[in-house]
C-alpha cells in the first residue's frame, strides 16, 4: 500500500419535497445529554459530548520531518490531530451566515448585492479562526445533508471522487430565493514550519429572483508553527467575485501577516461596474467584520489620517516571520476603525466561551454533527452523522476513534481492490460531472432527488 492510498482512505429546478414535513420534528426524543427540551421543544445542543482530546503527548514532527515541499493528501496523520468533522461537514459552515443570502436576495440595486454577496464570501472562512483540527477525510461515497427550516434553507453534499478527493455541494433556498454550489479539492502542502492549504474550486451563488449568477474562489490559508509553538492560521491572495449577469466585479484582497503583523486579518477591495468604475470600497477583518464606504469618502479619509482603517494605533510586539524558530503570532490587535460614513455588511457570531476547550468550534459548528430526534431513520447510511470514527472522537475516545479509522480504511481499500478485479467505474449517486453555464469550466453539478429520501441503492460505506 502506497502512501497516497493512505492518506485518501478516510483518514485518521427545485421541487417540493413533502418529505421534509417530516423533517425531524416528529420525535422528541434527545439525541444525547447535550441537546435540551424545554416545554417539549427540541433545541440544538450548545457542547460537544466531551472535551477536545489533548494532543500534548504525540509529535507531528515524526510524521512531517519528511515531507517537506510534499502534498499532504498523500501522508496519513493520527486521528488525534483531527476534529471531530468531516470536511464535508466543515464546508457546510459556508452557511453559519446565510443571512447574508437572504438580504442580497431583497435588495433591488445590483451594486449592493454585490456588497452583501462579497461579505459573504468573506464570513464562509471566518469559521476557520483558531481551527488548528484537521477535519476527517470523506470516504468516497459519504454524504453530508443539513436542513435549517429556520434560517430557510436545505445542503447536501457527496464525496464524488478518491483520487483526488473531491467534495461537491449543493444548497437551494426553501423559497426559491438562491443556490449556492460547487465542489472543493483540497491541497495540503508542508513547508517545514507551516501547513499551507490551497481550497482549489469554484464557488457559485445564483440569485433566482434577479437571475445573477456571481463565481468566486477561495483565499490561501497557512496554519503556522506545525512543529513548535502556538498553532495560529492566516488567510491571503487576491478573489474576485464575477457577475456574470451584470458584468459587476469585486475584488478582494486578503492580506498575508507582514512582517511586523499589522496586516493580520485585513481583507480590502474594491466593487466595480462593467465600465470599471469603482463604485465601493470593502474593508475589515476576516475574522470580525465587514464594513463598505464610497471610493471618495475612503480615498479623503486615507488622505487625512495616516493609518488605513485596518491599522492599529500600537503594536505590542514586533515579531518576524522569518528566522525563528516560531512564527509568533501577532497579539490580539485593535478592531477595525470605522471610516465615518461607511455601512456594516457583516459582523462574525462570537464563540461560545467554552469554544477553546471543544476544538474551537463555533456555535454552528457544534451542531453539525448531532442527530437530532427522529434524524437518524431518515437518514442515508452514507451520512457523517453515522461515522463511528468521528463519534469516538466526539465522545471523547480516542483509542475507538482510531480502531475505526483503520478499519474504514481497510474497508475502503478493499473495495476499491473489488472493483478493480471486477473492472468497474464508481457512480456517484447526487452529483454528476458537468460543465459550469457560467465559467465554462469542469464541475460537479447536482443531479437532484436526494430529498426524494429513496436511499435503497446507496453503498454500505461504514
Amino acid at each position: 500500500m502506497n502512501s497516497e492510498e493512505e492518506f485518501y482512505d478516510a483518514e485518521t429546478g427545485l421541487e417540493s419535497d413533502d418529505s421534509c414535513e417530516v423533517s425531524f420534528k416528529d420525535a422528541l426524543v434527545s439525541s444525547d445529554g447535550c441537546s435540551a427540551q424545554e416545554n417539549g421543544v427540541w433545541e440544538r445542543r450548545k457542547s460537544l459530548p466531551a472535551e477536545m482530546i489533548s494532543r500534548n503527548n504525540f509529535s507531528v514532527w515524526s510524521i512531517l520531518k519528511k515531507c517537506i515541499g510534499m502534498e499532504l493528501s498523500k501522508i496519513a496523520m493520527p486521528v488525534v490531530f483531527n476534529e471531530p468533522l468531516s470536511f464535508l461537514q466543515r464546508i457546510s459552515e459556508y452557511m453559519e451566515h446565510a443571512h447574508l443570502l437572504h438580504r442580497a436576495c431583497s435588495l433591488s440595486d445590483s451594486i449592493d448585492r454585490m456588497q452583501v454577496v462579497a461579505a459573504f464570501a468573506v464570513s464562509a472562512v471566518a469559521s476557520q479562526w483558531e481551527r488548528t483540527g484537521k477535519p476527517f477525510n470523506p470516504l468516497l461515497g459519504e454524504t453530508y445533508e443539513l436542513i435549517r427550516e429556520d434560517e430557510g434553507y436545505r445542503w447536501i453534499s457527496e464525496q464524488v471522487s478518491h483520487h483526488p478527493p473531491v467534495s461537491a455541494f449543493h444548497a437551494q433556498s426553501l423559497k426559491e430565493e438562491f443556490e449556492f454550489h460547487g465542489s472543493i479539492y483540497p491541497k495540503l502542502k508542508f513547508w517545514g514550519k507551516s501547513v499551507e492549504a490551497e481550497p482549489k474550486g469554484t464557488m457559485t451563488l445564483e440569485l433566482l429572483r434577479h437571475k445573477e449568477a456571481y463565481t468566486w474562489t477561495n483565499p490561501m490559508c497557512c496554519v503556522h508553527n506545525i512543529i513548535l509553538g502556538k498553532l495560529w492560521i492566516e488567510q491571503y491572495g487576491t478573489v474576485e467575485i464575477i457577475n456574470h449577469s451584470t458584468g459587476d466585479k469585486c475584488v478582494l484582497t486578503f492580506k498575508p501577516c507582514g512582517m511586523f503583523g499589522k496586516e493580520l486579518h485585513r481583507v480590502e477591495g474594491h466593487i466595480q461596474d462593467r465600465s470599471k468604475k469603482k463604485r465601493r470600497v470593502i474593508y475589515g477583518k476576516w475574522t470580525e467584520c465587514m464594513y463598505s464606504v464610497e471610493p471618495r469618502v475612503y480615498e479623503t479619509y486615507r488622505k487625512s489620517d495616516k493609518r488605513t482603517p485596518l491599522e492599529p494605533k500600537k503594536l505590542t510586539t514586533e515579531p518576524s516571520c522569518e528566522g525563528d524558530e516560531t512564527d509568533e503570532m501577532p497579539e490580539a490587535q485593535e478592531t477595525v476603525t470605522v471610516i465615518p460614513g461607511s455601512a456594516l455588511l457583516w459582523r462574525v457570531t462570537p464563540r461560545p466561551a467554552h469554544s477553546a476547550q471543544m476544538y474551537n468550534f463555533t456555535s454552528f459548528a457544534m451542531t453539525l454533527n448531532e442527530l437530532e430526534p427522529g434524524m437518524e431513520r431518515l437518514l442515508p447510511p452514507t451520512d457523517c452523522r453515522l461515522r463511528p470514527d468521528i463519534k469516538a472522537m466526539e465522545d471523547g475516545d480516542v483509542d475507538a476513534a482510531s480502531r475505526e479509522k483503520e478499519r474504514l480504511e481497510e474497508k475502503q481499500r478493499a473495495a476499491r481492490r473489488e472493483r478493480s478485479e471486477e473492472e468497474e467505474e464508481w457512480t456517484t449517486r447526487w452529483f454528476q460531472p458537468g460543465t459550469s453555464p457560467h465559467t465554462g469550466a469542469e464541475d460537479w453539478l447536482y443531479a437532484g432527488g436526494y430529498f426524494d429520501r429513496n436511499y435503497t441503492d446507496c453503498p454500505n460505506i461504514y
